[in-house]
């Protein structure tokens, strides 16, 4: 678990605990940024597995199989077996689902829903269809579903893919087209799956209703201004406050797509080949899989946006990737060579760097290896830039697997054409999916704080304090199932709900923690290596007790622990702290 995750993950655990599903508070704080049911989920499997990081991990896997066979399936439906199973492939196989997945975020099951409300939509439409009225359930639960997942978005770009689709194929004015979607019945479906908790969260976080476009410090509206017009209105417009978000530039994120849907992006210039005519029902598919990808695109070109929030569009793209791939052509064996070509010369330069590192000194962690780029941190991959060349000395094991996976992969794609070279990259990525996961393991000491978790739990009992905002060091309040006080924390995600009547006192100044360091009760307080120098000018040298150190993050104790001398244990602290770590990505 790392900061995003651990801290989403702890409002399930306060969900379990207090037993209240409606107000999602994070260290006893609302948090009412996002719909209760990413929660749930999390919150049923805490119920049934315990609570485990595993376990929280359990709801988004299931909905990444889930997207992967729904896309297989929608693919047969539309243009037969060989289609299908290339549109699941490229769904289940494609890096931008694997690397947004890492991450405790709805997105993955917000696109199953999406995914669901589109097939629905053309199943309701096709005259083939022998019960039209069943799909156009499922097609209303979807969409309710979605609202509950991540609002608004959830019913806009299914309803606005399928209304830009009914209009170009002049079908919108139809009273056929009307009678088998069922829009009214839909309607309150979908009202009696989201409407429920939209009330209550209404009900017990007042005032119920403001019309403000402005928010700022020490301004609270209630729930529904924020949940509305703060985070759908005023953050398209890029004017929400918070401010704790970043956008990526509109042309990379267009151009991050050949990346996301990579590796069988090599395979979008032999879509150009396929007939759009909805004349058929493979035509019908292609033509809404295009409406419900422009739509997506367009809509985040002119909105605040990061990597992964195109998501919903990856379904659509392997359906489109899909049928022409089983069409086959020039256009597809032309992307198999520049595939070959570019997977060949990735593994190469693994296998280059493996060599150039493979005596580099490597102690303590990583993070005593990386850059510092803050700008960046904003951004879901902003990390990516702290990568140095004596950064991969820690990486050794991932280099060495990525690069057997990709040079295997390129000589499959070599040697064969067609259904061979396809399983042959599915099995390049599966093991490519492995170096990265293996990389992800070295990078735990400093995205997580659970080694630090470990050792607080086997020390003294005291209270816990965190320098700056929760999410920095959040795992370490997972692993360690305790609340903390926040030392000039109140800012980004929390500080719309300090300011709710009732709100907890655990934001504290400089101030109040000289004098409670003071006190005689213990208290820990974790902090960057970079923050020592200030905290031993802020209460004295002497009272500045070092208890746990790693991955470029101390835990400092106010009362010596015994046989523990004050640097005694600490590895490479001098040398750790020479990378100015700084605020991680919250969660957007």
């Amino acid at each position: 678990m790392d900061d995003v995750d651990a801290s989403v993950t702890q409002i399930s655990k306060n969900m379990l605990k207090s037993g209240d599903w409606v107000t999602p508070r994070i260290n006893g704080v609302a948090f009412l940024e996002k719909p209760a049911m990413f929660y749930w989920p999390m919150t049923l499997s805490f119920n049934i597995f315990g609570v485990h990081d595993w376990a929280a991990r359990i709801p988004f896997a299931l909905s990444a199989i889930g997207l992967a066979c729904l896309t297989c399936a929608f693919g047969v439906w539309a243009f037969g077996q060989r289609a299908g199973l290339y549109a699941g492939l490229c769904t289940a196989t494609c890096a931008g689902l694997f690397l947004f997945t890492r991450i405790v975020i709805p997105d993955v099951t917000l696109t199953l829903m999406i995914a669901l409300a589109m097939w629905a939509f053309l199943r309701a439409l096709d005259e083939e269809e022998p019960h039209p009225r069943f799909w156009a359930f499922v097609l209303a639960v979807s969409l309710g579903t979605g609202v509950l997942l991540k609002s608004l978005i959830g019913v806009v770009f299914p309803v606005a893919a399928a209304v830009i689709y009914l209009l170009l194929t002049r079908q919108f004015f139809s009273v056929r087209t009307w009678q088998r979607l069922r829009p009214i019945s839909g309607f309150f479906i979908a009202l009696l799956i989201a409407a429920p908790w939209h009330v209550l969260a209404t009900l017990r976080n007042p005032p119920y209703f403001s019309l403000s476009l402005h928010g700022g410090p020490g301004e609270y509206h209630g729930f529904l201004w924020f949940y509305l017009i703060n985070e759908q209105v005023l953050r398209f417009l890029n004017l929400r406050y918070p401010r704790d978000y970043n956008t990526v530039p509109r042309l990379w994120f267009w151009l991050f797509h050949f990346l996301w849907v990579f590796p069988w992006s090599v395979y979008f210039p032999a879509i150009a080949k396929l007939s759009f005519k909805p004349v058929d029902r493979a035509g019908r598919s292609r033509f809404l899989a295009i409406c419900w990808t422009g739509f997506i695109l367009i809509f985040f070109t002119f909105s605040t946006t990061q990597e992964y929030y195109s998501m919903p569009c990856y379904p659509a793209l392997a359906l489109l990737l899909g049928s022409a791939m089983a069409a086959g052509g020039n256009w597809v064996k032309r992307g198999t060579r520049v595939l070959s070509a570019i997977v060949g010369c990735a593994g190469l330069t693994c296998l280059t760097i493996f060599f150039l590192v493979r005596n580099v000194p490597a102690p303590g962690d990583i993070s005593s290896a990386l850059g510092h780029h803050p700008g960046v941190y904003t951004l879901s991959l902003g990390h990516m830039m702290d990568l140095t060349f004596d950064s991969f000395a820690y990486l050794r094991p991932p280099l060495a697997v990525a690069a057997a996976a990709l040079l295997a992969g390129a000589l499959g794609t070599i040697r064969w054409t067609g259904l061979r070279s396809f399983l042959a990259m599915t099995a390049m990525m599966a093991l490519f999916f492995h170096a990265a996961r293996l990389a992800m393991v070295a990078f735990d000491p400093f995205l997580s704080s659970r080694p630090l978790a470990e050792k607080l739990l086997k020390s003294p009992d005291g209270k816990l304090i965190v320098d700056g905002n929760y999410w920095t060091f959040s795992s370490l309040m997972f692993y360690t199932n305790r609340e903390a006080l926040l030392l000039n924390g109140r800012y980004f995600n929390l500080e719309y709900g300090s300011y709710a009547p009732g709100a907890p006192d655990v934001f504290i100044d400089d101030a109040r923690f000289k004098s409670l360091w003071r006190e005689s009760q213990r208290y820990y307080l974790v902090a960057y290596q970079t923050r020592l120098e200030h905290f031993e000018g802020l209460v004295g040298q002497d009272h500045v007790n070092i208890a746990a150190a790693g991955g470029g993050k101390l835990i400092f104790t106010n009362h010596p622990l015994e046989r523990i001398g004050r640097y005694q244990g600490i590895p490479d602290l001098s040398a750790s702290s020479k990378n100015p770590l700084a605020m991680p990505p919250v969660y957007r």
